[in-house]
């Protein structure tokens, strides 16, 4: 017996509407470039992680260099990742997830803990701050449902979750809890989260909402390091070795530990059919602890943050419009001690710093509409940002760095030309600051010469649905980024940063779905397809290291091909076969683009059965990942010193759940 999904999961995403920070709109006439993981995307990632979410959407790619150390990428924006999510904003529900300085430790989300995604590709500085690369707006349930699952899995996977939403009088009510562990595939490369999230909606009146958040995260992953392409051949599963000046990963018993509290209270108030005032204020706190081949890093992160706007609606007939004005900064205060890893105990001190950093921006946004046609969205941002810092040992050093205010324009329109049928256009400026971890990287320098990078990007795009099953999508965008900032490592292994001169990113994307179509058969009934791709020509421009031209250079670390896919089929009226896979082109993976990784192509099967026994309804769950047993690399170093640019990824393995729904 079936039962119904949740609306969004299986519909055309045309017909569906998108949230934009509290600016709804449907998907095809919004002038932003951005696109849905609904609930049935977000099904195919395993308990891990989204990855397999994320790669189904043209102009997001999301890697994995070992469990629990990810990287997203909008448009190329990993360039300056070693690890986590640097130059994308992230948001969850009301609430920010990223630090002032730009850094968002998205490793500490369970996948299980999101409903769906909004991601926007590209600068969206008018709502969203300064960015170049994009912004992920991440969403829990907004509906009644209680469940616990367990899943189970090669290398010694296993995954428990509770989820529990209710209604209670004027409240909405949801506790999530996770946990995950796995030994994983390569050696030194064991993982396991807890996380804990509370949130309440509060209708207190008709006219106001209060929410707030608290959500605990422990995370604790060990890291393998990257390999040579030699070693990666020989055994793909070892761990970084020792060489004559170094120690290996697993005699340094490297990995990251990871905890952090994030607490949040929000207020949305209408003050009249045409005026509303939202605000909220959060905190959170990180405890961070690293040890790494060279020393033992202890992190100790303060944040604070808060948002405010009013906005203005008014209707007439054939006319409306929409203004914000509205304020968000934040504050990130860091105390870093660095130690000599004596084999994964601290030794003697290194460094002893304390960071702080402090940005925000003003935006005013204005959106008109004609009749049902014409649709536009203006807005401008004035961003800030800087940063002060103390060393107080081994010596006394005191610096800071201000960068200057940028006023930054977004221009964008959307014009149905006919029912399910519509063209847009957008232009917009980005800038992204250095993160704290860029100004102060793991060489423990700080740098600063390290200056934002900043462009403008234009695209065009359109939209056409098929009747009532079939939608296609398609984009080009041009974007020409100055100062862009690169990742660099040293002989030990640590980065550092450099600005690399100009960049110019030329790209097409395009997205074909359909809903399911009924085959009338009692054996294959029901059959579903999306096809995705990003076709790109990112190239460096007027890049130069010491004495070396790098311009024309393709960009380091971006395939120019990727190729996604998703078949759904339905057998028997009952049993559901998600076939997927992903095809990643070739991509150069040092500046110099000497070295070239090969392309790969990845297949994903998941069969999920639903049962009903009594009043409880049984969700069956088996994924088979790397369904073709592919030996590719999900993760890349680039730039690294010694051409240990490979990260292995796991060969074919099996997952295995089961979720009660009550």
């Amino acid at each position: 017996m079936l039962w119904s999904q949740q609306k969004d999961s299986v519909q055309l995403i045309s017909k569906v509407e998108i949230d934009s920070y509290k600016k709804p709109s449907t998907f095809i006439s919004s002038t932003k470039s951005v696109a849905l993981v609904s609930k049935n995307l977000m099904n195919q990632s395993t308990p891990e992680r989204m990855l397999e979410a994320v790669n189904q959407i043209p102009g997001a790619r999301m890697e994995e260099r070992s469990p629990g150390s990810y990287r997203i990428s909008l448009r190329g924006s990993t360039l300056r990742s070693p690890f986590g999510v640097r130059n994308v904003k992230v948001y969850l529900d009301d609430f920010i997830l990223s630090d002032a300085s730009g850094n968002t430790y998205f490793n500490v989300i369970s996948p299980r803990l999101i409903d769906r995604m909004e991601i926007y590709k590209g600068p969206e500085s008018g709502d969203y701050g300064a960015m170049t690369g994009g912004t992920i707006l991440l969403k829990t349930r907004d509906y009644e449902t209680s469940s616990m699952g367990i899943s189970v899995g090669s290398y010694g996977t296993f995954d428990q979750n509770l989820i529990l939403t209710k209604r209670s009088g004027r409240h909405f009510l949801e506790l999530f809890q996770n946990y995950y562990q796995t030994d994983s595939y390569r050696e030194q490369s064991r993982m396991n989260r807890t996380q804990i999230f509370i949130k309440d909606h509060y209708n207190y009146s008709e006219k106001a909402v209060l929410k707030t958040i608290l959500m605990y995260s422990d995370l604790d992953y060990q890291t393998p390091g990257g390999l040579t392409l030699e070693q990666m051949k020989m055994n793909p599963r070892q761990a970084r070795a020792k060489t004559a000046t170094t120690p290996g990963t697993k005699e340094q018993q490297a990995g990251i530990r990871n905890k952090m509290l994030l607490a949040g209270i929000s207020n949305d108030f209408k003050i009249d059919k045409n005026l509303s005032h939202f605000i909220l204020f959060q905190g959170a706190y990180v405890d961070f602890e690293n040890p790494f081949i060279t020393n033992y890093e202890h992190r100790y992160e303060n944040n604070l943050a808060m948002r405010t706007h009013i906005s203005y609606e008014k209707n007439w007939e054939g006319i409306s419009f929409a203004y914000r004005l509205g304020f968000e900064g934040g504050r990130n205060q860091i105390i870093i001690r660095n130690f000599d890893n004596n084999r994964g105990s601290e030794g003697n001190p290194q460094n002893f710093d304390q960071l702080k950093n402090t940005s925000g921006f003003y935006f005013l946004s204005q959106r008109l509409n004609v009749g049902k046609q014409l649709f536009t969205d203006i807005s401008i941002s004035l961003n800030s940002n800087d940063y002060t810092w103390r060393r107080s040992f081994p010596n006394i050093e005191n610096g800071k760095k201000a960068f200057g205010n940028q006023w930054l324009p977004s221009f964008g329109v959307s014009y149905i030309l006919s029912e399910g049928f519509s063209v847009r256009g957008k232009l917009g400026k980005g800038n992204s600051a250095p993160t704290n971890e860029e100004v102060r990287s793991s060489d423990q320098q700080f740098n600063s010469q390290l200056q934002p990078e900043y462009g403008w990007n234009k695209e065009l795009g359109l939209r056409k649905q098929f009747g009532k099953s079939v939608f296609l999508e398609a984009g080009y965008f041009d974007f020409r980024m100055k100062d862009a900032i690169i990742r660099r490592q040293n002989d030990a292994g640590q980065e550092y940063f450099v600005n690399a001169g100009e960049t110019v990113q030329k790209g097409l994307e395009v997205l074909l779905e359909t809903e399911y179509f009924d085959l009338k058969n009692q054996f294959l009934n029901q059959l579903r397809f999306r096809i995705s791709g990003s076709f790109y020509d990112f190239k460096f421009q007027n890049y130069r290291q010491n004495n070396s031209d790098f311009s024309g250079n393709q960009l380091t670390g971006v395939p120019k091909t990727t190729v996604s896919s998703l078949i759904s089929l339905m057998f028997f009226r009952i049993l559901t076969l998600d076939y997927a896979h992903v095809y990643t082109g070739k991509l150069p993976l040092n500046d110099a683009n000497s070295v070239w990784a090969d392309p790969s192509l990845v297949g994903n099967a998941q069969f999920r059965l639903p049962l009903v026994l009594d009043n409880t309804k049984i969700r069956l769950n088996l994924q088979i990942q790397n369904l073709y047993n592919t030996e590719y690399v999900s993760g890349f170093d680039t730039n690294a010193f010694g051409n240990r640019f490979y990260n292995p990824a796991a060969g074919r393995n099996f997952i295995f759940g089961v979720e009660a729904v009550f």
